[in-house]
């Protein structure tokens, strides 16, 4: 497998010549004072080399070794406390992190290619950092003071970790029906009992403590999501001065035995009158756990994103190499005995789906932080309600599409292997494997499509959607941007509008009909959302294209994606529209 290079100059391009994110930092001053255009590019390059240096050649090692499991306690592959050590001491666990409490303070923009980058390197590796950073934006948006000053900066500092305890054997999705409990005691902390399945992290030789956020009911709480309350449980109890006191009641039943993500621990966590202190009020665990679900689920997104990016880098290589064949048009290697097997329309096929993929979703996942950005830094009442509104809509197309396209982009990058795709020394089939839970958990893809139509279309009537709309039809109507992807982006955007009314219609009728079109609905939205990606990077790199490799083959990769992949949408429409009737000619017993 190739060695993994982090597309730094890809990012650069995103961010300073497509967005322009100094320009959005500038205009907020929480921003302003942390960081701009340098330190951004400085940040960027020493995550580069940690994460490609030290993390990336763990990935085939640790997937051989796994995690392994004995009297409660998860023991890491080799390699990967020195690895975490170095990682944590470089701040990157912190790097989004409050300043006040330690951490670097860097927008979600600027943490979203920092996970990229640890992410692609193994994402094994990277859940652990993702779900303490995930815990950490919890704490400090919904915890008492106290609670901030005791976790947050040995958190931040990659001392501590933290886990999200959502998931129990009986509910997964329906987290109303959790039974965990949480008895209220008379110093005002709780004892937090029950059993918590597929906790990411919840146990690890990784860091000296342990902090779990755990959803729980108290005795009188109200049926259903209305009544969850989040706890947070130590491994170790924190003593007054700051060290570690006793062990408390939560321990580590099993670890999953999974198709990939083998070197992360994924945890049955048991707590047995554990003492836990809750976090903002009672039977508001929902609203404290959302907080971080929008940072979580663009993270997933970003691990589709990852694996991705981590196949094309060999699948390049791999095709540049291998001589099989001659071109359809005669020998090009004409001193071998075959051509390279880029020079094959199916190949060039694959690589360029890949490579349109990755690039557009790099874009995509950058967009949707700078709204997460702009909700939480800026001053002004209407641009953070809008970003706040653009962020409910964008969310699980990011977590949805990202993942979906991340598998399609790792099957290719093992098919262009061929044989040696399908076998473990080449690397690609870890990818494959490790990519498929991307599309299961923080929400299975199905849920994130539910919810955008439901909740974030059907719901508000489409207004979260028009704000979408309405920017990409005015980044079209500049007449800087070639005829050429200006009318395709236009023709997406009509058609998504109208599928969207068509849809809002439907629904009024027929409840049946959100659930029938989520799924290929979502899918024509990502697709218009990278045809909007692809516009603004064509447009960046016009007028470049003699200066240098990288914008000729940016221009090249946008025409490919509106010549041969847009036009998927058009298929998506055709679903949409068809309606639930036909899921409901089958009785159950027919299937």
């Amino acid at each position: 497998m190739a060695d993994y290079k982090a597309p730094l100059r890809d990012m650069r391009f995103v961010l300073n010549e497509v967005f322009q994110v100094s320009k959005l930092w500038a205009q907020l001053p929480a921003l302003a004072e942390v960081v701009d255009e340098e330190t951004a590019n400085a940040i960027l390059e020493e995550a580069g080399k940690i994460t490609a240096g030290m993390i990336a050649p763990l990935n085939r090692a640790s997937d051989e070794e796994g995690c392994t499991w004995a009297n409660t306690e998860v023991r890491t592959p080799a390699g990967f406390i020195e690895a975490y050590r170095a990682y944590a001491e470089g701040g990157w666990v912190g790097v989004g992190g409050d300043p006040q409490f330690g951490g670097m303070g860097m927008p979600k923009v600027i943490s979203a290619q920092v996970e990229e980058m640890v992410n692609s390197s193994s994402l094994s590796f990277g859940l652990y950092p993702m779900l303490t950073a995930g815990a950490c934006l919890s704490i400090n948006a919904h915890a008492s003071e106290e609670l901030k000053q005791t976790y947050l900066p040995n958190m931040y500092a990659g001392v501590w970790a933290g886990s999200m305890c959502l998931t129990e054997p009986h509910a997964g999705t329906d987290l109303g029906i959790i039974r965990t409990k949480a008895e209220p005691q008379a110093d005002g902390s709780y004892k937090v009992s029950g059993t918590k399945i597929f906790i990411t992290g919840g146990e690890h030789d990784l860091t000296e403590n342990i902090i779990h956020l755990v959803l729980a009911k108290l005795p009188d709480a109200p049926a259903g999501p209305k009544g969850i309350s989040l706890f947070l449980v130590p491994k170790f109890m924190v003593n007054a001065d700051g060290s570690l006191g006793e062990r408390n009641a939560v321990s580590c039943g099993s670890i999953e035995h999974k198709m990939g993500i083998k070197a992360s621990s994924t945890c049955v966590m048991n707590f047995d009158g554990a003492t836990g202190y809750i976090i903002d009020a009672p039977n508001r665990g929902l609203a404290a756990m959302f907080t971080m679900m929008n940072y979580e689920r663009l993270g997933v997104g970003i691990q589709g994103l990852s694996t991705g990016e981590r196949s094309y880098q060999s699948a390049i290589e791999y095709a540049r190499e291998r001589i099989q064949s001659r071109a359809p048009t005669g020998a090009v290697a004409k001193d071998k005995a075959a051509d390279p097997i880029i020079v094959h329309p199916d190949v060039r096929r694959m690589l360029l789906t890949m490579k349109a993929f990755n690039e557009g979703g790099r874009a995509f996942s950058s967009y949707v932080a700078m709204q997460l950005d702009t909700a939480k830094y800026s001053e002004d009442e209407a641009t953070r309600k809008r970003a706040e509104e653009l962020v409910a809509l964008l969310t699980p197309v990011a977590k949805a599409f990202l993942t979906d396209l991340g598998l399609e982009t790792t099957i290719h990058g093992q098919q262009v292997f061929g044989g040696h795709g399908y076998v473990r020394e080449w690397g690609q089939e870890q990818l494959v494997r490790d990519c498929r839970i991307t599309q299961i958990y923080e929400g299975t893809n199905g849920i994130q499509a539910l919810d955008l139509v439901g909740r974030k279309i059907v719901a508000n009537g489409g207004a979260f959607c028009q704000h979408f709309t309405e920017e990409v039809r005015a980044f079209a109507s500049d007449v800087a941007l070639a005829e050429e992807f200006k009318a395709p982006l236009l023709e997406a955007v009509e058609i998504l509008e109208t599928q969207t009314a068509a849809l809002l219609a439907r629904a009024q009728g027929n409840p049946n009909e959100i659930g029938a079109a989520s799924v290929e609905y979502l899918h024509l939205f990502g697709y218009t959302a990278y045809a909007y990606m692809w516009a603004m990077m064509a447009k960046a790199a016009q007028g470049k294209e003699g200066q240098d490799d990288f914008y000729a083959s940016k221009l090249g990769t946008a025409r490919f994606y509106f010549a041969r992949l847009l036009p998927r949408i058009h298929s998506l429409n055709a679903s949409v529209g068809a309606g639930s009737d036909s899921l409901y000619l089958l009785a159950a017993e027919q299937f």
